[in-house]
């Protein structure tokens, strides 16, 4: 059973009728106290990373999330949900993350970016390259549905995939049983589904 995870953000639906489409069973929790009845927990969202943890911190998802992710059971973090599980954010000041992975978030550097090619938000379809990971057996010219104005910086380490926009930046990330995605399974088609079921399959 999954658990995705509600805490006032959108993009629950999407995520839950990919699901759907795998025949997987998934639940939306708004209660922390039942995550950790869940074999795997879905960390999704759209939207500004303090809101979001504010969200998590108030309604009790932040630890329940934070236990979870000690109890070897696979989660994943998807768009906002990623930058989440790193220790924090620049975005509007700076704001503490999850901290399950080592890093933080940053706006995109527009001095490295020719702004006539590459607006920010990165919106639309990009190219993962990815190493060896569960999450892209089986996975065929991997291209992604994008929507962001920040991305991951972390160590080489932990990094599962990368996405060229302007310049190299983190996309997919993986520590012990914590993944972080930065684009979108849910609106990516087959790529994204094939991603999904590789991780109910985990």
């Amino acid at each position: 059973m999954t658990a995705i995870i509600d805490y006032n953000v959108g993009n629950l639906a999407s995520v839950n009728n990919a699901c759907i489409k795998l025949n997987k069973k998934a639940d939306i929790i708004k209660d922390p106290s039942l995550v950790k009845n869940y074999d795997r927990v879905i960390l999704p969202g759209v939207g500004a990373f303090g809101d979001a943890m504010e969200h998590l911190v108030s309604s009790g998802m932040r630890e329940a999330v934070l236990e979870f992710a000690k109890s070897g059971k696979p989660l994943i973090g998807i768009c906002l949900g990623m930058q989440l599980l790193f220790e924090e954010s620049e975005e509007f000041g700076s704001n503490q993350g999850l901290g399950l992975i080592e890093g933080k978030v940053i706006a995109f550097d527009k001095s490295k970016m020719d702004m006539n090619e590459h607006k920010v938000p990165h919106m639309g379809w990009n190219k993962l390259f990815t190493n060896n990971s569960v999450l892209f057996e089986g996975l065929k010219d991997p291209y992604l549905y994008f929507v962001h104005s920040f991305h991951a910086v972390t160590d080489e380490k932990y990094t599962i995939g990368k996405t060229l926009y302007g310049y190299e930046f983190v996309s997919a990330v993986n520590k012990d049983n914590i993944y972080g995605f930065q684009p979108h399974p849910e609106k990516s088609h087959d790529n994204g589904l094939k991603i999904l079921d590789n991780f109910m399959k985990i």
